[in-house]
């Protein structure tokens, strides 16, 4: 069964907390299955407001009481894990165990290199890979635990045909594919490349069973179905100001799901 969530930017028009939040209770009352957010701190654009993911999914969290929950894709390796796994296991208390984390290497340099961080990919990834063995630990020892059993959802991204990050999601409990060719501004992924990524997925994994594969893009585009009998589990319509910003994302939360 596929699940229909709204993914939102946390800067530009849409870095205004009271509009994110304002958004995904509407997503809960049209009967969306989940609401997701972006991690920045800055964005190329520097006049753009950017606001805080996790300050914003605590307000959701607040307001709602059965969609799930998220920032895709959390810039772990800039952040300090000890800080992660009690803000993560925090929300999923507060939120009833609706939480999914995703986890990423972060997509702008300058939000490493700008705060005396390396921006280096290898040595974001180590990070990555450290930070979540430790994230996991910590929610065990750090009382409260999350309320999910044995863990809350851990998601990562790749971005195709690079592998690297797959291999990474496949240990855990979710992918979020992206593509160099594909997706946002540019023209939809076909089917059959992303079909590509969930086979490279079964055979890292050895079985696809309890593990998500969830694919943001644009429902109107025509795909969603192919793209569920190719494996997907979450279908993440994208909301940004490259398809008309805010009030299309009003307009198109309140339509619903594309079921």
């Amino acid at each position: 069964m596929v699940r229909f969530a709204v993914g939102l930017p946390n800067l530009g028009e849409f870095g205004d907390p009271q509009v994110l939040v304002e958004l995904a209770v509407a997503a809960e009352e049209r009967g969306w299955d989940g609401v997701y957010l972006w991690d920045h701190l800055l964005y190329h654009d520097r006049d753009w407001p950017v606001v805080n993911p996790t300050v914003v999914l605590s307000a959701i969290a607040a307001r709602t009481s059965r969609v799930r929950i998220g920032v895709l894709m959390t810039a772990l390796p800039r952040r300090r894990v000890q800080m992660v796994a009690k803000e993560t296991a925090t929300l999923d208390v507060l939120s009833g165990g609706r939480l999914v984390v995703g986890a990423g290497l972060g997509s702008v340099d300058a939000e490493y290199s700008d705060f005396g961080e390396d921006p280096d990919l290898k040595v974001r990834a180590a990070k990555l890979d450290r930070g979540l063995e430790q994230l996991t630990r910590l929610w065990k020892e750090l009382p409260p635990s999350p309320v999910q059993r044995p863990r809350v959802p851990i998601w990562c991204p790749g971005r195709w045909p690079t592998k690297a990050g797959f291999r990474r999601a496949a240990r855990w409990d979710g992918a979020m594919p992206t593509f160099h060719e594909y997706g946002q501004e540019l023209p939809p992924v076909p089917v059959s490349e992303f079909a590509r990524v969930v086979d490279f997925l079964a055979e890292q994994r050895g079985s696809l069973d309890g593990f998500d594969i969830a694919l943001e893009g644009r429902a109107a585009d025509g795909l969603v179905d192919g793209y569920a009998a190719a494996g997907m589990t979450w279908w993440v319509e994208a909301m940004g100001w490259w398809r008309g910003g805010v009030e299309d994302a009003r307009a198109t939360i309140a339509a619903g799901p594309p079921r």
